[in-house]
């Protein structure tokens, strides 16, 4: 059985003429857990775009779920990827399960005339409780906090079984205490499901799960490092791509990152 989840070959991208990626090589397989890092405007949402199916590249290849974009239908395919952005454009006052189940339709807003099966019911339920909102059934997207936003969104994700989990920036506006309840979330659902494959995009290193297994470092739309993550993100590579002075630690299951201080003349 092909492992790869996700393969970008030699991708470029260019808009409005300027090219903005430079030959993007990458390659996720079941079980994987990437995290893709560097500075804003490196790159990372577009390259984002294309393991969501929702860009297609200017060159390269770049196949999602074994379907080469350009050969598949784009709106198919993203059906079977879970796509957190904490960006969530939903308005209606909706519940944490009614939430989740928007994600069986693909849709923001609840779907017009469709009712869920009772599997798909209960499957919402299940993933509300795996995602620590099972207490909070009563509550609403409007006065939910940012932190359940979160994770009703990560639970929207997970409803269609997808093989292929997108976190973009999941922590975003988040406090400390909820940010460590995110991340404990995405811990637990790599434990729970050993196959799903997943990438997060942060420049923040103490936003990485304690399951990454994998890095993605880019600047100026190049690759600098990929491979395992303890390969991947040391001081070096990450102080490259945010070209500033930067030691990297890692400290029981948690990277961290501060600036070297010069010495004073």
């Amino acid at each position: 059985m092909n492992r790869d989840v996700l393969r970008l070959d030699a991708v470029t991208f260019r808009r409005s003429g300027t090219e903005i990626l430079h030959g993007i090589d990458l390659t996720v397989r079941r079980g994987e857990h990437w995290a893709l890092l560097g500075p804003n405007g490196a790159g990372k949402s577009t390259i984002l775009g294309f393991c969501g199916a929702q860009t297609h590249p200017t060159s390269g290849t770049v196949e999602v779920l074994g379907h080469r974009l350009g050969r598949v239908d784009m709106q198919e395919l993203r059906r079977h990827i879970g796509h957190v952005n904490p960006r969530h454009p939903l308005r209606s006052d909706l519940s944490p399960l009614e939430v989740a189940l928007t994600g069986v339709t693909g849709t923001v807003e609840r779907a017009m005339r469709w009712q869920p099966t009772d599997e798909q019911q209960e499957n919402a339920r299940r993933l509300i409780a795996l995602v620590g909102l099972g207490e909070a059934e009563a509550a609403r997207w409007p006065t939910m906090s940012q932190g359940e936003r979160g994770r009703a969104l990560i639970a929207r994700a997970l409803v269609a079984s997808p093989a292929l989990l997108l976190l973009d920036e999941p922590t975003t506006g988040l406090d400390v205490a909820a940010r460590e309840q995110l991340l404990e979330t995405i811990d637990d659902l790599s434990r729970a499901d050993p196959e799903l494959a997943s990438v997060l995009v942060t420049h923040h290193l103490e936003e990485l799960p304690e399951t990454t297994t994998h890095a993605l470092v880019i600047a100026g739309g190049r690759v600098l490092a990929a491979g395992p993550v303890g390969d991947t993100i040391t001081s070096e590579v990450i102080s490259t791509a945010f070209r500033h002075p930067i030691e990297v630690a890692y400290h029981d299951g948690r990277w961290s990152a501060r600036a070297i201080r010069r010495a004073l003349v």
